[in-house]
């Protein structure tokens, strides 16, 4: 049947998150392969080269200016009311390179348009799930619900969540294959949406992400570090617990090396009292900061996989994660690290400051698991899975 060619309409692919990540993972792979391949992409500031679309290969991108009206979601992520004034150019795109699938990766204004798409030129609608959307939704009423009783509080959030999540699933409907990182979420969006659903995890570059780029000395202190948003989402609220339990416990010697930003920097530096805040880092100088951690404390129960704790194992760092959510399909407990909930994260640390052979051993294990994904894998099965459903339509007459 010869490769699918894929028009690809991501939520996000500039910015510095997971769906950004994969994504150029995604176009890399496709341009790496030589596969038809079109990405249309919006984007802000100096990341727009304007509105043309280039080629090198078989890899086709359009970039397209987000408006000075867009609404903020993230420090880096907008979504763009006046999105529809590019709609013409995107459908002359489609027209030239005719896709055999659209694929999205969620209800943003790219998502919006390429379902729009696939209905009105009649191709096969792929989606990806990569956020945890309505789980966001629940947690960012948290400055509102905390000023309520507990239990009205609960039943908010509950109710938010689930509204939020029907709501999501509905978007989902409209593909014909749906894709997720870890089994939980294929098994739900089954379960909700009475489509298929593949596995679309994540990969990693374990030539970048090393061991080999430590270049710290042998030295008493342990490094706790933390990658991502500095968000509530992200239950980064929870780093300044463990200092303060771990100071109670008699463990000293701790450092905490943030990576990234967001609108809880400010209350982590203003509490964390042993703490180097990085910023947002990229390529090798993202990698040096993995490698010289000693443990990665991921306290997320939102996120759908977690490339950041991918990217900690490589560099030879064992993970520290909650059993909720992504992360937890990564790290074998008390091998590449530890799955616990919130109040246990304090106790993991502990017994990785006082015992350093099994700090060591887990190093080793770490590597030696992510030595084993790669991002050709991942979309070697994505594209498998295209072309298990074009055959089940063609089957289907």
């Amino acid at each position: 049947m010869g490769m699918p060619r894929i028009a690809y309409f991501p939520d996000s692919f500039h910015e510095v998150n997971g769906v950004a990540h994969t994504s150029r993972n995604f176009a890399a792979y496709a341009q790496r392969h030589g596969f038809p391949f079109l990405c249309v992409r919006a984007s802000a500031g100096a990341h727009t080269p304007g509105r043309v679309a280039t080629r090198a290969g078989e890899l086709r991108t359009l970039d397209l200016k987000r408006s000075p009206i867009s609404v903020r979601m993230e420090k880096d992520l907008q979504f763009d009311p006046l999105f529809w004034r590019h709609a013409e150019e995107m459908s002359e795109q489609l027209l030239a390179f005719q896709p055999d699938v659209i694929h999205i990766t969620g209800p943003s204004e790219m998502g919006i348009f390429g379902a729009y798409f696939a209905w009105k030129y009649g191709v096969r609608l792929a989606a990806s799930w990569h956020t945890n959307l309505h789980e966001y939704a629940a947690r960012r009423l948290a400055w509102f619900s905390r000023m309520l009783p507990l239990e009205t509080a609960a039943k908010l959030e509950s109710g938010v969540e689930s509204r939020a999540l029907a709501a999501i699933v509905r978007f989902y409907k409209l593909a014909k294959v749906l894709y997720a990182p870890n089994e939980e979420l294929c098994e739900m969006l089954e379960r909700r949406t009475g489509k298929p659903c593949h596995l679309m995890q994540r990969g990693v570059d374990t030539e970048l992400f090393a061991p080999a780029r430590r270049t710290r000395g042998d030295d008493d202190t342990l490094v706790l570090g933390y990658v991502g948003r500095l968000s509530i989402e992200k239950n980064v609220a929870l780093l300044v617990q463990i200092e303060r339990q771990l100071a109670a416990m008699g463990v000293a010697g701790i450092r905490f090396q943030i990576v990234g930003h967001g609108d809880e920097e400010e209350m982590l530096r203003r509490e964390l009292r042993s703490a180097h805040f990085a910023g947002v880092l990229r390529g090798e100088a993202l990698a040096g900061a993995c490698a010289n951690m000693d443990a990665l404390v991921f306290p997320s129960h939102t996120d759908t996989f977690g490339n950041v704790v991918l990217e900690a194992l490589a560099s030879g760092v064992p993970a520290v994660v909650t059993p909720d959510g992504g992360p937890k399909f990564i790290v074998r407990d008390g091998q590449t690290g530890f799955v616990v909930p919130d109040e246990g994260f304090a106790g993991a640390i502990a017994t990785l400051a006082r015992d350093r052979a099994r700090l060591s051993r887990m190093r080793f294990a770490a590597r030696a698991y992510a030595l084993g994904c790669s991002w050709d894998a991942v979309f070697d099965r994505v594209y498998a899975a295209y072309g298990v459903e074009q055959e089940a339509v063609l089957a289907a007459g």
